[in-house]
């Protein structure tokens, strides 16, 4: 099959309901009133297909959802950014799709999932050909793909033969052991995306500094976020911070995926890793000034006027007329 996708991914999809304005100590049989709520896309899939596709890239996306309210709304807030959902799979109806309520304290949250049909997507349910007609594959919240895990290693080794490069963002292991396919999924993957947390996690080490000399023996390319800190990228040997945007943050929910989609976006493009963390400091930050992960980038005039204002790079694309430049 010809490239006809920057990306391919193949991840989980959910809603996130906000609740702003909560006491970090919550008691219970109260009803303890919030002062704000959103509902917005989310799951860190979701968010970087639908904001890669917000920059001009063009992505092709795999996901298992419900048949039901919860997951229509999803696919409406995919669709608007043309994410191409020609595969996505529905479930017969006994699971619904997954949702996440975040409980906003003031510079802390709590975040509880119904993981719904995200822990049942498996290798049946994902086009190989699909995912191997773009340039580029991408993984995800990896310890949430309880069915798909097993068959990782296999679909890495397939994508990376047909050509493909690969990058991973693993995101929390709600369970804290970090094991699994993990150890064995690093050997394909050519670009890793964790926060400082993350990465000393995945390698086992007390200090970012040595996870990153860690793992740098495995993995070519490593970008680290850091939130205000900005990035830390790792390229070899060599290890580089770039600064953060200076904002006031609205919220930072999907910040992160946020920063994938811009250090992804300009990395695609072609632009040298300054430029690729410096892009994904930038959409970082847009992401947080607004409610959710992706409110920001669905306001079209707010997007482009933020990304000109902060010099986001113009990117160009293989597929033709496929180029962005904040303006």
């Amino acid at each position: 099959m010809s490239t006809q996708f920057d990306v391919t991914i193949a991840g989980e999809i959910n809603l996130d309901l906000i609740l702003y304005g909560l006491p970090e100590d919550i008691p219970v049989d109260r009803e303890i009133l919030a002062t704000n709520f959103q509902l917005t896309l989310g799951s860190s899939s979701a968010i970087l297909a639908h904001n890669l596709a917000s920059l001009g890239v063009k992505v092709g996306f795999i996901t298992r959802l419900g048949d039901d309210e919860l997951g229509k709304v999803a696919l409406d807030r995919l669709s608007e950014s043309q994410v191409d959902l020609s595969r996505v799979v529905r479930t017969d109806g006994h699971t619904k799709t997954g949702v996440t309520i975040l409980l906003d304290h003031r510079g802390s949250r709590r975040i509880l999932t119904y993981p719904g049909a995200m822990f049942e997507m498996s290798r049946a349910d994902l086009d190989l050909d699909y995912l191997a007609s773009a340039r580029h594959f991408h993984l995800s919240s990896l310890f949430l793909h309880k069915a798909l895990q097993p068959d990782l290693p296999a679909i890495f080794r397939e994508l990376k033969q047909r050509g493909l490069t690969i990058s991973l963002d693993t995101n929390d292991d709600p369970e804290d052991r970090w094991d699994g396919v993990l150890d064995e999924l690093l050997q394909y993957v050519d670009l890793l995306l964790p926060n400082a947390d993350e990465v000393r996690r995945i390698a086992r080490r007390d200090t970012v500094g040595e996870a990153l000399d860690v793992l740098s023996l495995r993995v070519p390319l490593i970008a680290l976020k850091n939130g205000s800190a900005g990035a830390t990228v790792q390229h070899g040997k060599e290890r580089f911070q770039v600064a953060s945007v200076p904002l006031d943050p609205v919220d930072t929910i999907g910040a992160g995926d946020s920063f994938n989609a811009g250090f992804l976006a300009a990395w695609l493009s072609g632009a040298d890793l300054h430029a690729c963390a410096s892009a994904g400091n930038i959409t970082g930050g847009l992401s947080t000034q607004k409610p959710g992960g992706t409110e920001a980038f669905r306001d079209a005039a707010y997007r482009n006027e933020f990304l000109s204002r902060y010099e986001f790079p113009e990117l160009t694309f293989t597929n033709p007329g496929n180029s962005v430049k904040g303006e």
